[in-house]
């Protein structure tokens, strides 16, 4: 039984590890579009790609601009942060 928890414990470590990554690229994303990056560069494409569905999804439920600044990376990166301490708190 101890062998079945710790596989679930990795495996739950792996995904908020991924959460985590996911958060970083978030920030690169939404830190570039502050200076305009060339929008053909395929790390901007890449990018862009990866963070667009999650921006649209949170967009779909609230208005995210206010004064020409966009808050959905920050709304998105405040939810997995609370997904991440309830993720630890089932896991250990």
């Amino acid at each position: 039984m101890s062998a079945l928890v710790e596989i679930i414990q990795g495996i739950g470590g792996i995904f908020i590890g991924l959460i985590n990554v996911y958060i970083w690229v978030i920030i690169i994303a939404a830190l570039l579009s502050f200076v305009n990056p060339d929008p053909y560069n395929p790390v901007v494409q890449f990018l862009h790609r990866v963070t667009n569905p999650a921006y649209a999804f949170v967009r779909r439920f609230m208005r995210t601009d206010l004064n020409g600044l966009d808050f959905a990376p920050l709304i998105i990166i405040i939810a997995l942060q609370v997904l991440i301490v309830i993720l630890q708190s089932i896991l250990y």
